[in-house]
């Protein structure tokens, strides 16, 4: 009898863990599209063009995910967050994935019950100033005014750098990025911290960028990356895959411009099981087999997204540094598609 109740608990514990993996692609399909949470408005990450479409480094990944999940990049909504809100929208299902250059944190995987799925960017905390104040590193900021955004890693992080090297500093402190230039702008304060990322970002859209410099210090480790809700590990694992295929492909050299000649007639069989005509990578997933070729045909891999959005050429011109491929002088890795 004990033996028989044990085999029905654990038969429906089984069930009932195997409906909540699949609840979120089975929600999105059912709906046709991903609700992607992503930042109000940031140069070169995501921010809607002249004719109201969203693009950016971080909109790709949201595309990404579209097209390995439906075969088409467009069957996503985008849901703007400020740093403040976007923690709530993803815990309520008001968006089923956040792709909004976010500090991968402990306290934020663990406590907040999140799972980040990888690092799309690695970044780390800098200053920013006008060049006619004449500073030229961040140890002479003792008795500034600093600009800072709320709700993010960048509070404690500023608070740690100035006690540890006993300066003072008084912060001044907005919920939007784009109120925090503003207010920089307009002299409110001295001095404009955040990621890196952000403030070349925020330098781009500036009038005279050259009247600002980046400094040269960084002061924290910022592994930016995607996030899903604890207890779904179908769509977890989708999320993740989404960003390894893209990372893969460009360590594999597999192109939007070069993935239909590959896909009839590779003999690698890494590249042969990435595009689909291998093995059964998508089915693992619950996706159809073509899921990665879909991606790097619809969005590219992670070398053409990158350059489009931030590269060298870009308003943004920044190197690749730290996100160039492990064998390339970077730490950009990924686990094998096998």
């Amino acid at each position: 009898m004990k033996k028989a109740s044990f085999i029905a608990v654990a038969t429906a514990a089984t069930f009932i863990a195997t409906a909540a993996t699949a609840a979120t692609l089975d929600d999105v399909k059912a709906k046709g599209f991903i609700q992607c949470g992503v930042t109000t408005g940031l140069a070169g990450f995501a921010a809607p063009n002249n004719e109201g479409k969203w693009e950016g480094f971080d909109v790709d990944f949201c595309r990404a995910m579209s097209a390995a999940i439906f075969g088409d990049p467009d069957k996503v909504k985008y849901t703007p967050t400020t740093a403040k809100e976007r923690f709530t929208a993803l815990q309520s299902a008001e968006i089923d994935v956040l792709a909004r250059n976010t500090t991968w944190t402990f306290s934020r995987d663990v406590n907040l019950g999140f799972e980040f799925v990888g690092v799309n960017y690695y970044d780390g905390q800098g200053f920013m100033v006008k060049k006619a104040l004449g500073v030229k590193s961040a140890l002479e900021l003792s008795g500034a005014r600093v600009c800072v955004q709320s709700g993010t890693t960048t509070e404690l992080n500023l608070a740690d750098y100035f006690t540890a090297n006993g300066m003072k500093y008084d912060s001044v402190v907005f919920d939007t990025a784009d109120e925090v230039r503003e207010a920089y702008l307009k002299d409110t304060c001295d001095v404009y911290t955040t990621d890196q990322s952000g403030l070349y970002a925020q330098r781009s859209v500036i009038a005279d960028p050259e009247a600002h410099i980046v400094l040269p210090e960084v002061i924290s480790k910022e592994p930016l990356g995607p996030l899903v809700r604890h207890g779904d590990n179908q769509w977890g694992d989708i999320a993740r895959w989404t960003l390894n295929a893209m990372i893969e492909a460009e360590e594999l050299n597999v192109s939007s411009a070069n993935v239909d000649d590959l896909k009839a007639n590779t003999k690698n069989p890494g590249i042969q099981r990435m595009l689909g005509t291998s093995g059964d990578l998508g089915q693992q997933l619950g996706l159809s087999n073509d899921w990665a070729y879909n991606i790097i045909k619809n969005v590219g891999n992670y070398g053409e997204s990158f350059a489009r959005n931030l590269g060298e050429g870009t308003a943004l011109n920044i190197a690749r540094g730290l996100n160039a491929q492990w064998n390339k002088g970077g730490i950009l890795y990924a686990p094998p598609l096998r």
